[in-house]
């Protein structure tokens, strides 16, 4: 989207490596201030990274007033990420009115709803146990308990349509939590040679997006991703709301809690609640306390206990490598009871990498001098007959005779180059 905007407008593109950004994340406000930079995108861990990592001695001088669009988009978007990052920043010339909260997915050439340039953020406060039981969005004053904010995404682009429909793909109406699809000029026609995906991604002309949301006054509301939702005594639970909770109890990592759901053989197929945590503490006392804080904040969100904490070292939560979490991933790691086994050291897992590619390297090593050696051969053929069928083309005295002439060298080329030769249509 950026690099092919930056061409069709003719607009400098800055781009910057995500590593480079991950490892200080200063460098990409640096950047924007050094360019003057218009507009910035990134995922809602990149926000919430700024306002975590960045020290004040870091931002003297640091000057954001030039940004006029700022996309919080690719994951799910934070109502206290943008407000934390819209704070900090606000002194450094930052306006609440840059960041716009957008919707998009590869399926849609990754730009699908986008709030007016301009607009704050817009949230809407609702009833988060009626949205779990009847998914009905029920719009409640702020400061009601168990009130659930979100933040809009705006509305379709041009050309492009989205609908909220039920299991049957009959059309909801605003404030009903269902399925999103989507249709417009921008939309795929299918995946490759996976029917069974594009079963599940068309619907007549529309698209599954896999995600769930709803509408209110035109803008979209995105309430989470079908594969993620836990389904556990008729409520839906979404892991978002509750990892980002527990990640700001003090003693577990922040952006390190996967909550995903897990089935018992021995329960009545209902789905379990799992809670996996990263934390450094290590005395008895302190976990006891995380776990008992973890499962009140569960219950709280919820209305339902966690029916396991899991407590795991640093670096156990799998991450996608913008920073995502793999929540399959790691109920996975869970089931197979394997939380919390020790690795093998850096060294030995690099070591164990540079092993492995020797033999894919050395491979390469001579498909590339084979290559290099036929090219120094045909170019050698191509000296040595080019000359000799010049000469000919020049002293034979008849068309014909050039021609067989032309024709025999080229034939002994082919034959000296290994190069088949298939002819069809002298009939």
């Amino acid at each position: 989207g950026a690099w092919l905007g930056s061409l069709y407008h003719g607009v400098p593109l800055v781009l910057m490596s995500p590593l480079a950004f991950i490892g200080r994340p200063v460098r990409w406000l640096e950047a924007i201030h050094r360019h003057r930079g218009t507009i910035t995108a990134a995922p809602n861990f990149a926000f919430d990274l700024c306002t975590r990592r960045i020290r004040d001695e870091d931002l003297a001088g640091l000057d954001l007033s030039s940004l006029r669009a700022v996309y919080n988009g690719a994951e799910p978007v934070s109502v206290e990420t943008m407000q934390r990052f819209t704070d900090r920043f606000a002194p450094h010339g930052f306006r609440p009115e840059a960041m716009m909260p957008v919707y998009g997915l590869a399926e849609s050439s990754v730009a699908l709803t986008f709030p007016p340039l301009g607009r704050r953020p817009l949230i809407d406060t609702i009833d988060r146990r009626s949205l779990a039981t009847s998914g009905q969005a029920i719009a409640v004053p702020a400061d009601t308990e168990n009130a659930r904010r979100l933040v809009a995404c705006g509305s379709p682009l041009p050309d492009h349509e989205v609908r909220i429909v039920d299991d049957a793909d009959r059309e909801l109406p605003d404030r009903q939590e269902g399925h999103i699809q989507f249709r417009g000029p921008s939309t795929t026609e299918g995946y490759l040679h996976n029917p069974e995906a594009n079963a599940r991604l068309l619907h007549g002309d529309w698209l599954d997006s896999g995600d769930l949301g709803y509408i209110a006054q035109s803008d979209l509301y995105v309430t989470g991703r079908v594969k993620d939702i836990i389904i556990k005594a008729g409520r839906n639970i979404y892991p978002e709301e509750l990892e980002a909770a527990v990640g700001a109890i003090d003693g577990v990592r922040a952006g390190c809690v996967a909550v995903f759901g897990t089935h018992d053989a021995t329960d009545d197929g209902g789905e379990q609640l799992v809670v996996m945590a990263e934390s450094r503490k290590t005395a008895e006392a302190d976990r006891e306390r995380l776990s008992r804080a973890i499962e009140a904040l569960a219950l709280d969100l919820t209305g339902m206990p966690a029916d396991r904490v899991v407590l795991a070292p640093p670096n156990t939560v799998l991450k996608t490598s913008s920073g995502k979490i793999r929540r399959d991933a790691c109920r996975q790691l869970f089931e197979r009871g394997a939380v919390g086994e020790k690795r093998r050291p850096v060294w030995q897992q690099v070591l164990a990498l540079k092993l492995a590619s020797i033999a894919p390297q050395l491979a390469r090593w001579r498909r590339r001098a084979s290559a290099s050696l036929f090219a120094i051969w045909g170019w050698l053929l191509v000296v040595a007959l080019a000359p000799l069928g010049w000469l000919c083309v020049l002293v034979l005295p008849s068309v014909e005779s050039r021609w067989a002439v032309a024709g025999a060298i080229l034939r002994l080329m082919a034959r000296l180059s290994g190069t088949p030769l298939q002819v069809h249509g002298l009939e």
